[in-house]
């Protein structure tokens, strides 16, 4: 009958190291539905998104968001290295492997308390195993404890670094499209700068910035879950802004090519789509659209852009390119938006909004 135990416990081995190999070396989506890695991520933040949702200061509620990410990853690594301690044991147990021992009682705590110290190599000798399975069993089991200390070594940096990276281009938008970002914004500031025409070098930058996105975000999406350094910023929110900017640039604005807007749109769809499928989050209703952007806030931006010389192009057919390219990724962003708790930024910003870098703790520059 023990030896029935060694099955669940090389299973539970196998499964864990499958599934750090699929988290951390692999460089691609995984697309099968279950994963280790997947039922925890979902375990855990489901009852935390819960509480957040509960939490009526905003402030508070992103403070409290902003730890689940880096926790999120501590408590993985505890989870597999649990595994594997456990797993080893039930082996050991299973096979009644002989050991040295000063107490005369043995049982499955001993062979639990020798599977934790061989895994993180403290090495006391106060329990040590006595038949060569055995110690080929312990000696395996140590390997792993230093293979799971390399992937945290290699893993952890190669997390913040694409972090990193990733909100220095959000914090640049601050200063061009306001706080929280937004594409008229972006376009009133390019407008009155006289800088239309470095729109293009613009959108070039958040093209290959949403290809790293694409990249980084698919092979680990932990970072999904990481927050910006202000309330009023998320990498979903930068995403959604520049995919606004180049709607209306292929629609159609005096003065700014469209090619590369085409280009900068193809690709940040492209990122929104697939982060979407990463959580199974279904797109919206097409409906969603007129939410976000009612006949009376288009007039509006239409009104706004004129008056600061980059007029939109007019008609019904622009009104109706505009839904077609809005319709391409609204219902994921507001999708993704309702997953991770990210509000989305409004096309025209309001009237009492202050960039970010006009504020500090001691006020706000006048």
């Amino acid at each position: 009958m023990r030896l029935l135990v060694a099955l669940p416990g090389l299973l539970l081995i196998l499964i864990i190291l499958w599934d750090a190999f699929e988290t951390v070396i692999l460089p691609r989506r995984v697309t099968r539905r279950f994963r280790l890695t997947t039922f925890f991520y979902r375990a855990t933040w489901l009852p935390s998104r819960y509480v957040a949702s509960k939490i009526t200061s905003g402030k508070l509620r992103e403070q409290y968001l902003a730890l689940f990410g880096p926790l999120s990853l501590l408590m993985l690594l505890t989870m597999w290295a649990l595994g594997l301690i456990v797993g080893y044991a039930m082996i050991q147990w299973a096979i009644h492997s002989r050991l040295k021992v000063s107490a005369e009682a043995v049982d499955f705590g001993t062979y639990l308390y020798l599977s934790g110290v061989t895994f993180f190599t403290v090495g006391y000798g106060d329990v040590t195993p006595a038949s060569p399975v055995g110690r080929i069993i312990v000696v395996i089991e140590a390997a792993n404890g230093f293979g799971l200390l390399a992937i945290v070594i290699g893993y952890l940096p190669v997390i913040y670094q694409s972090f990193s990276r990733r909100e220095m281009s959000i914090s640049l938008l601050d200063a061009r499209a306001g706080s929280p970002s937004s594409a008229a914004e972006l376009l009133r500031r390019q407008r009155n700068n006289d800088s239309l025409r470095d729109l293009s070098s613009l959108l070039h930058e958040w093209e290959r910035w949403s290809a790293e996105l694409l990249e980084s975000h698919l092979s680990y999406p932990v970072l999904c879950y990481f927050r910006s350094q202000h309330d009023n910023q998320s990498w979903l929110a930068a995403l959604t802004t520049v995919l606004d900017t180049c709607a209306l640039v292929m629609v159609g604005i005096d003065g700014v090519p469209r090619w590369q807007a085409r280009l900068t749109f193809a690709i940040a769809r492209h990122a929104v789509v697939d982060i979407a499928q990463v959580f199974r989050t279904a797109p919206s209703a097409p409906q969603c659209c007129s939410l976000r952007l009612p006949d009376d806030e288009l007039l509006r931006l239409r009104q706004m852009l004129s008056a600061n010389g980059a007029p939109l192009r007019e008609g019904k057919e622009a009104e109706k390119r505009l839904l077609e390219l809005r319709t391409m990724y609204e219902p994921y962003v507001f999708a993704l938006s309702e997953w991770l708790l990210m509000p989305l930024p409004p096309w025209i910003l309001p009237e009492n909004a202050i960039d970010n870098w006009k504020t500090s703790a001691w006020g706000r520059i006048q």
